[in-house]
């Protein structure tokens, strides 16, 4: 895997969030499909009724946030894009919230490590150990290949599974027997998050670019949620993103600890260049 592929596997769960922000007020009909693939046409409206409902679902999201200082996991990754599948890979992740984000990169074929990236809300490092390189970007780097903004707080609310919406800005409410079907638009993406009625978990999040001539699309699907310290953890992800090419990424994380003491070992030998 190339070393931008393992910035890009991090940062997938960016361009999903962002999808959730800074979204509009539109009175239209839209034509949306819940996960079942089931069409429905659902009317848009300001109603006091729609903005009440919606906002109620997005506050227990919001109260079942995960408040924490640190979180660290290992996750098995697995990555295809077009040129096929590769390499599955073990990914050791360490978190200070609002600080800094750690990750190890494994191959497992290998059984070596391979890539070594910290970021912080400024910067990114990336420690290619195969080829002894070493790369040095600004946050803002992720920006010039996602086209969307970015910041650390949605790097690390994604990571752990935090939603990140503006409830005032819904504009579709629909609710079936087992799911909670929200809309809304971006500056960037059409949003459609399903959730489950009967746990109120976030189960997928499916994004379509406004810019029809990109025919951008992604999906988030959220899974296998533990209960952990009183913390609810979707310990399964996967991540589908459709534009001129086909990235597909799924991520199980196989252990993982909140609250405890952490520390970020990051060292450049003096043989590494600088790519």
């Amino acid at each position: 895997m190339e070393s931008h592929s393992v910035i890009f596997t991090v940062v997938l769960f960016l361009i999903v969030a962002t999808g959730c922000r800074s979204t509009k007020s539109l009175r239209s009909n839209i034509s949306i499909k819940d996960s079942s693939g089931h069409a429905s046409s659902v009317i848009l409206r300001d109603s006091s009724s729609y903005k009440s409902a919606a906002k109620e679902v997005l506050s227990v999201l919001s109260d079942d946030e995960i408040n924490f200082q640190t979180f660290s996991a290992k996750a098995k990754v697995q990555y295809e894009d077009q040129n096929g599948k590769q390499p599955d890979f073990n990914a050791f992740i360490r978190l200070q919230k609002d600080s800094a984000l750690w990750v190890s990169v494994n191959a497992t074929f290998l059984g070596i490590e391979a890539f070594r990236l910290y970021v912080t809300p400024d910067s990114i490092i990336l420690l290619n150990k195969l080829d002894k390189t070493v790369e040095y970007h600004p946050f803002s780097f992720i920006e010039s290949f996602a086209h969307i903004p970015m910041n650390f707080t949605l790097l690390q609310n994604i990571l752990i599974g935090n939603p990140v919406y503006e409830g005032d800005s819904v504009v579709s409410f629909r609710r079936t027997e087992n799911q909670i079907i929200i809309g809304t638009i971006g500056s960037f993406f059409k949003n459609l998050t399903t959730i489950s009625a009967d746990t109120n978990k976030l189960q997928q999040i499916k994004l379509d670019d406004l810019d029809v001539f990109r025919n951008r699309t992604a999906t988030l699907l959220y899974g296998g949620y533990e209960k952990n310290s009183g913390l609810n953890f979707a310990t399964e992800r996967q991540i589908n993103v459709s534009e001129k090419s086909k990235v597909d990424v799924s991520i199980e994380f196989k252990q993982y600890e909140f609250n405890k003491e952490l520390s970020f070992p990051f060292s450049i030998p003096h043989n590494y260049k600088t790519k």
